[in-house]
């Protein structure tokens, strides 16, 4: 880990990516394997119940394992798992904003029990700290349940269809969607999507799996993620947008688990390869927003299959609470029960207790992660378009 020559993992997973653009078979390109499973599968701690982070979910699922556990060894081992001898690790980041150390003396000596066992205590840190962690799949694992097995008790109590559950986060986006044309793009002036009629697709799958590629788009309105989605057709610029779009469809998919689908993949291949050669850390910038996109669109619609946190948990003023990649600080507290947060980047913003990310900040305060686990249309149209001003995206 501290070889001069050990390549950040940003770095590393854009490395990656360029390879497998080049040779055609990226996530991007295929959404479907050669055995007829999709490409992603949604990674997930099975201990924790908890999903990981954007880059981390991409790094574990380019792995291209049909099993969606992930585990430490240590984790596996305390699960009376055991990870086969030989297999090799996927190394993941986290932050992690505690430490388990051992207690010792003032010459620095450790204290143990009568019994022998060293004494422990609890170091919070003053500011989340980069870790990282190698994780196995369950592939790579014995004397775990069975995948069958596993996959029917997390389906307990799901009445939707997964059709029906991308339906139903479509429905509850409320997004102007216009049917109509050959074109499926969001246009921003007019803050809609436009999509051909439903019977135009394939089949139900792939127009759905459009609808949500052009929502990710939605979503960067300034009245809700307000994100830059500027640069003419085809360049770098507008290709960062595809990026971030393309990726929460990928884990927006791999949630719902009806396999994402990036049409239009030819047009950007060649500038997603260009950009994360000239700038490897923008894919950690893109999942980020793209985990952002995610939780707009899945915090909307769905009721995670998790347990609630308790009644008597509230947030206070201070309150600094790791999720995902990030870590959330709680600004201000309202009569209505509203918060102020802020993230590690800096972006502030307002949460409404019927908010998705708000739940899931609750949850993950009353459930804060263990540090072994790791989580977790015309001539005026055409004059815009040649000067690279066009108002539609995701085309």
């Amino acid at each position: 880990m501290n070889d001069k020559n050990f390549k950040a993992l940003p770095i590393q997973l854009a490395n990656k990516l360029i390879a497998e653009i080049k040779e055609g078979n990226s996530l991007f390109q295929k959404p479907v394997k050669e055995n007829g499973m999709p490409a992603f599968v949604k990674p997930i701690n099975p201990t924790t119940g908890k999903g990981y982070s954007a880059m981390n979910a991409l790094v574990l699922g380019m792995q291209r394992h049909d099993d969606p556990r992930w585990m430490s060894a240590d984790a596996a081992r305390y699960a009376g798992n055991w990870v086969k001898e030989g297999e090799k690790g996927t190394l993941i980041e986290f932050p992690k904003t505690s430490d388990i150390q051992a207690i010792r003396t003032a010459e620095g000596k450790v204290i143990k029990d009568d019994a022998g066992v060293t004494q422990t205590k609890t170091v919070e840190f003053e500011k989340p700290q980069q870790a990282k962690s190698f994780l196995f799949n369950a592939e790579q694992m014995k004397d775990i349940v069975p995948l069958q097995e596993y996959l029917a008790k997390q389906e307990e109590g799901q009445t939707l269809s997964p059709l029906e559950r991308a339906a139903k986060l479509i429905e509850d986006s409320k997004a102007v969607i216009i049917h109509g044309g050959q074109e499926a793009y969001y246009d921003k002036k007019r803050d809609a999507i436009f999509l051909p009629e439903p019977e135009q697709f394939e089949n139900e799958t792939k127009y759905l799996q459009a609808a949500i590629h052009q929502l990710a788009h939605w979503s960067g309105h300034e009245s809700r993620l307000n994100r830059p989605m500027e640069g003419k057709f085809a360049s770098l610029d507008y290709s960062r947008e595809e990026m971030r779009s393309a990726i929460a469809g990928i884990l927006i998919g791999g949630e719902l688990k009806i396999g994402h689908n990036f049409g239009q993949q030819a047009a950007y291949m060649s500038n997603f390869a260009k950009l994360l050669k000239d700038e490897p850390f923008e894919i950690a910038k893109a999942s980020r927003d793209a985990q952002k996109i995610a939780n707009l669109l899945l915090g909307v619609s769905q009721k995670r299959e998790q347990k609630q946190a308790p009644e008597a948990v509230t947030f206070k003023k201070g309150d600094e609470i790791a999720y995902l990649d990030t870590t959330y600080k709680v600004l201000e507290t309202r009569k209505d029960k509203s918060i102020k947060v802020e993230d590690g980047d800096g972006s502030r913003k307002v949460l409404k207790p019927d908010f998705g990310l708000y739940k899931s900040l609750l949850e993950a305060k009353a459930n804060p992660r263990e540090p072994d686990l790791v989580l977790e249309e015309g001539q005026e149209q055409g004059q815009a378009e040649e000067q690279g001003q066009s108002h539609k995206i995701g085309r």
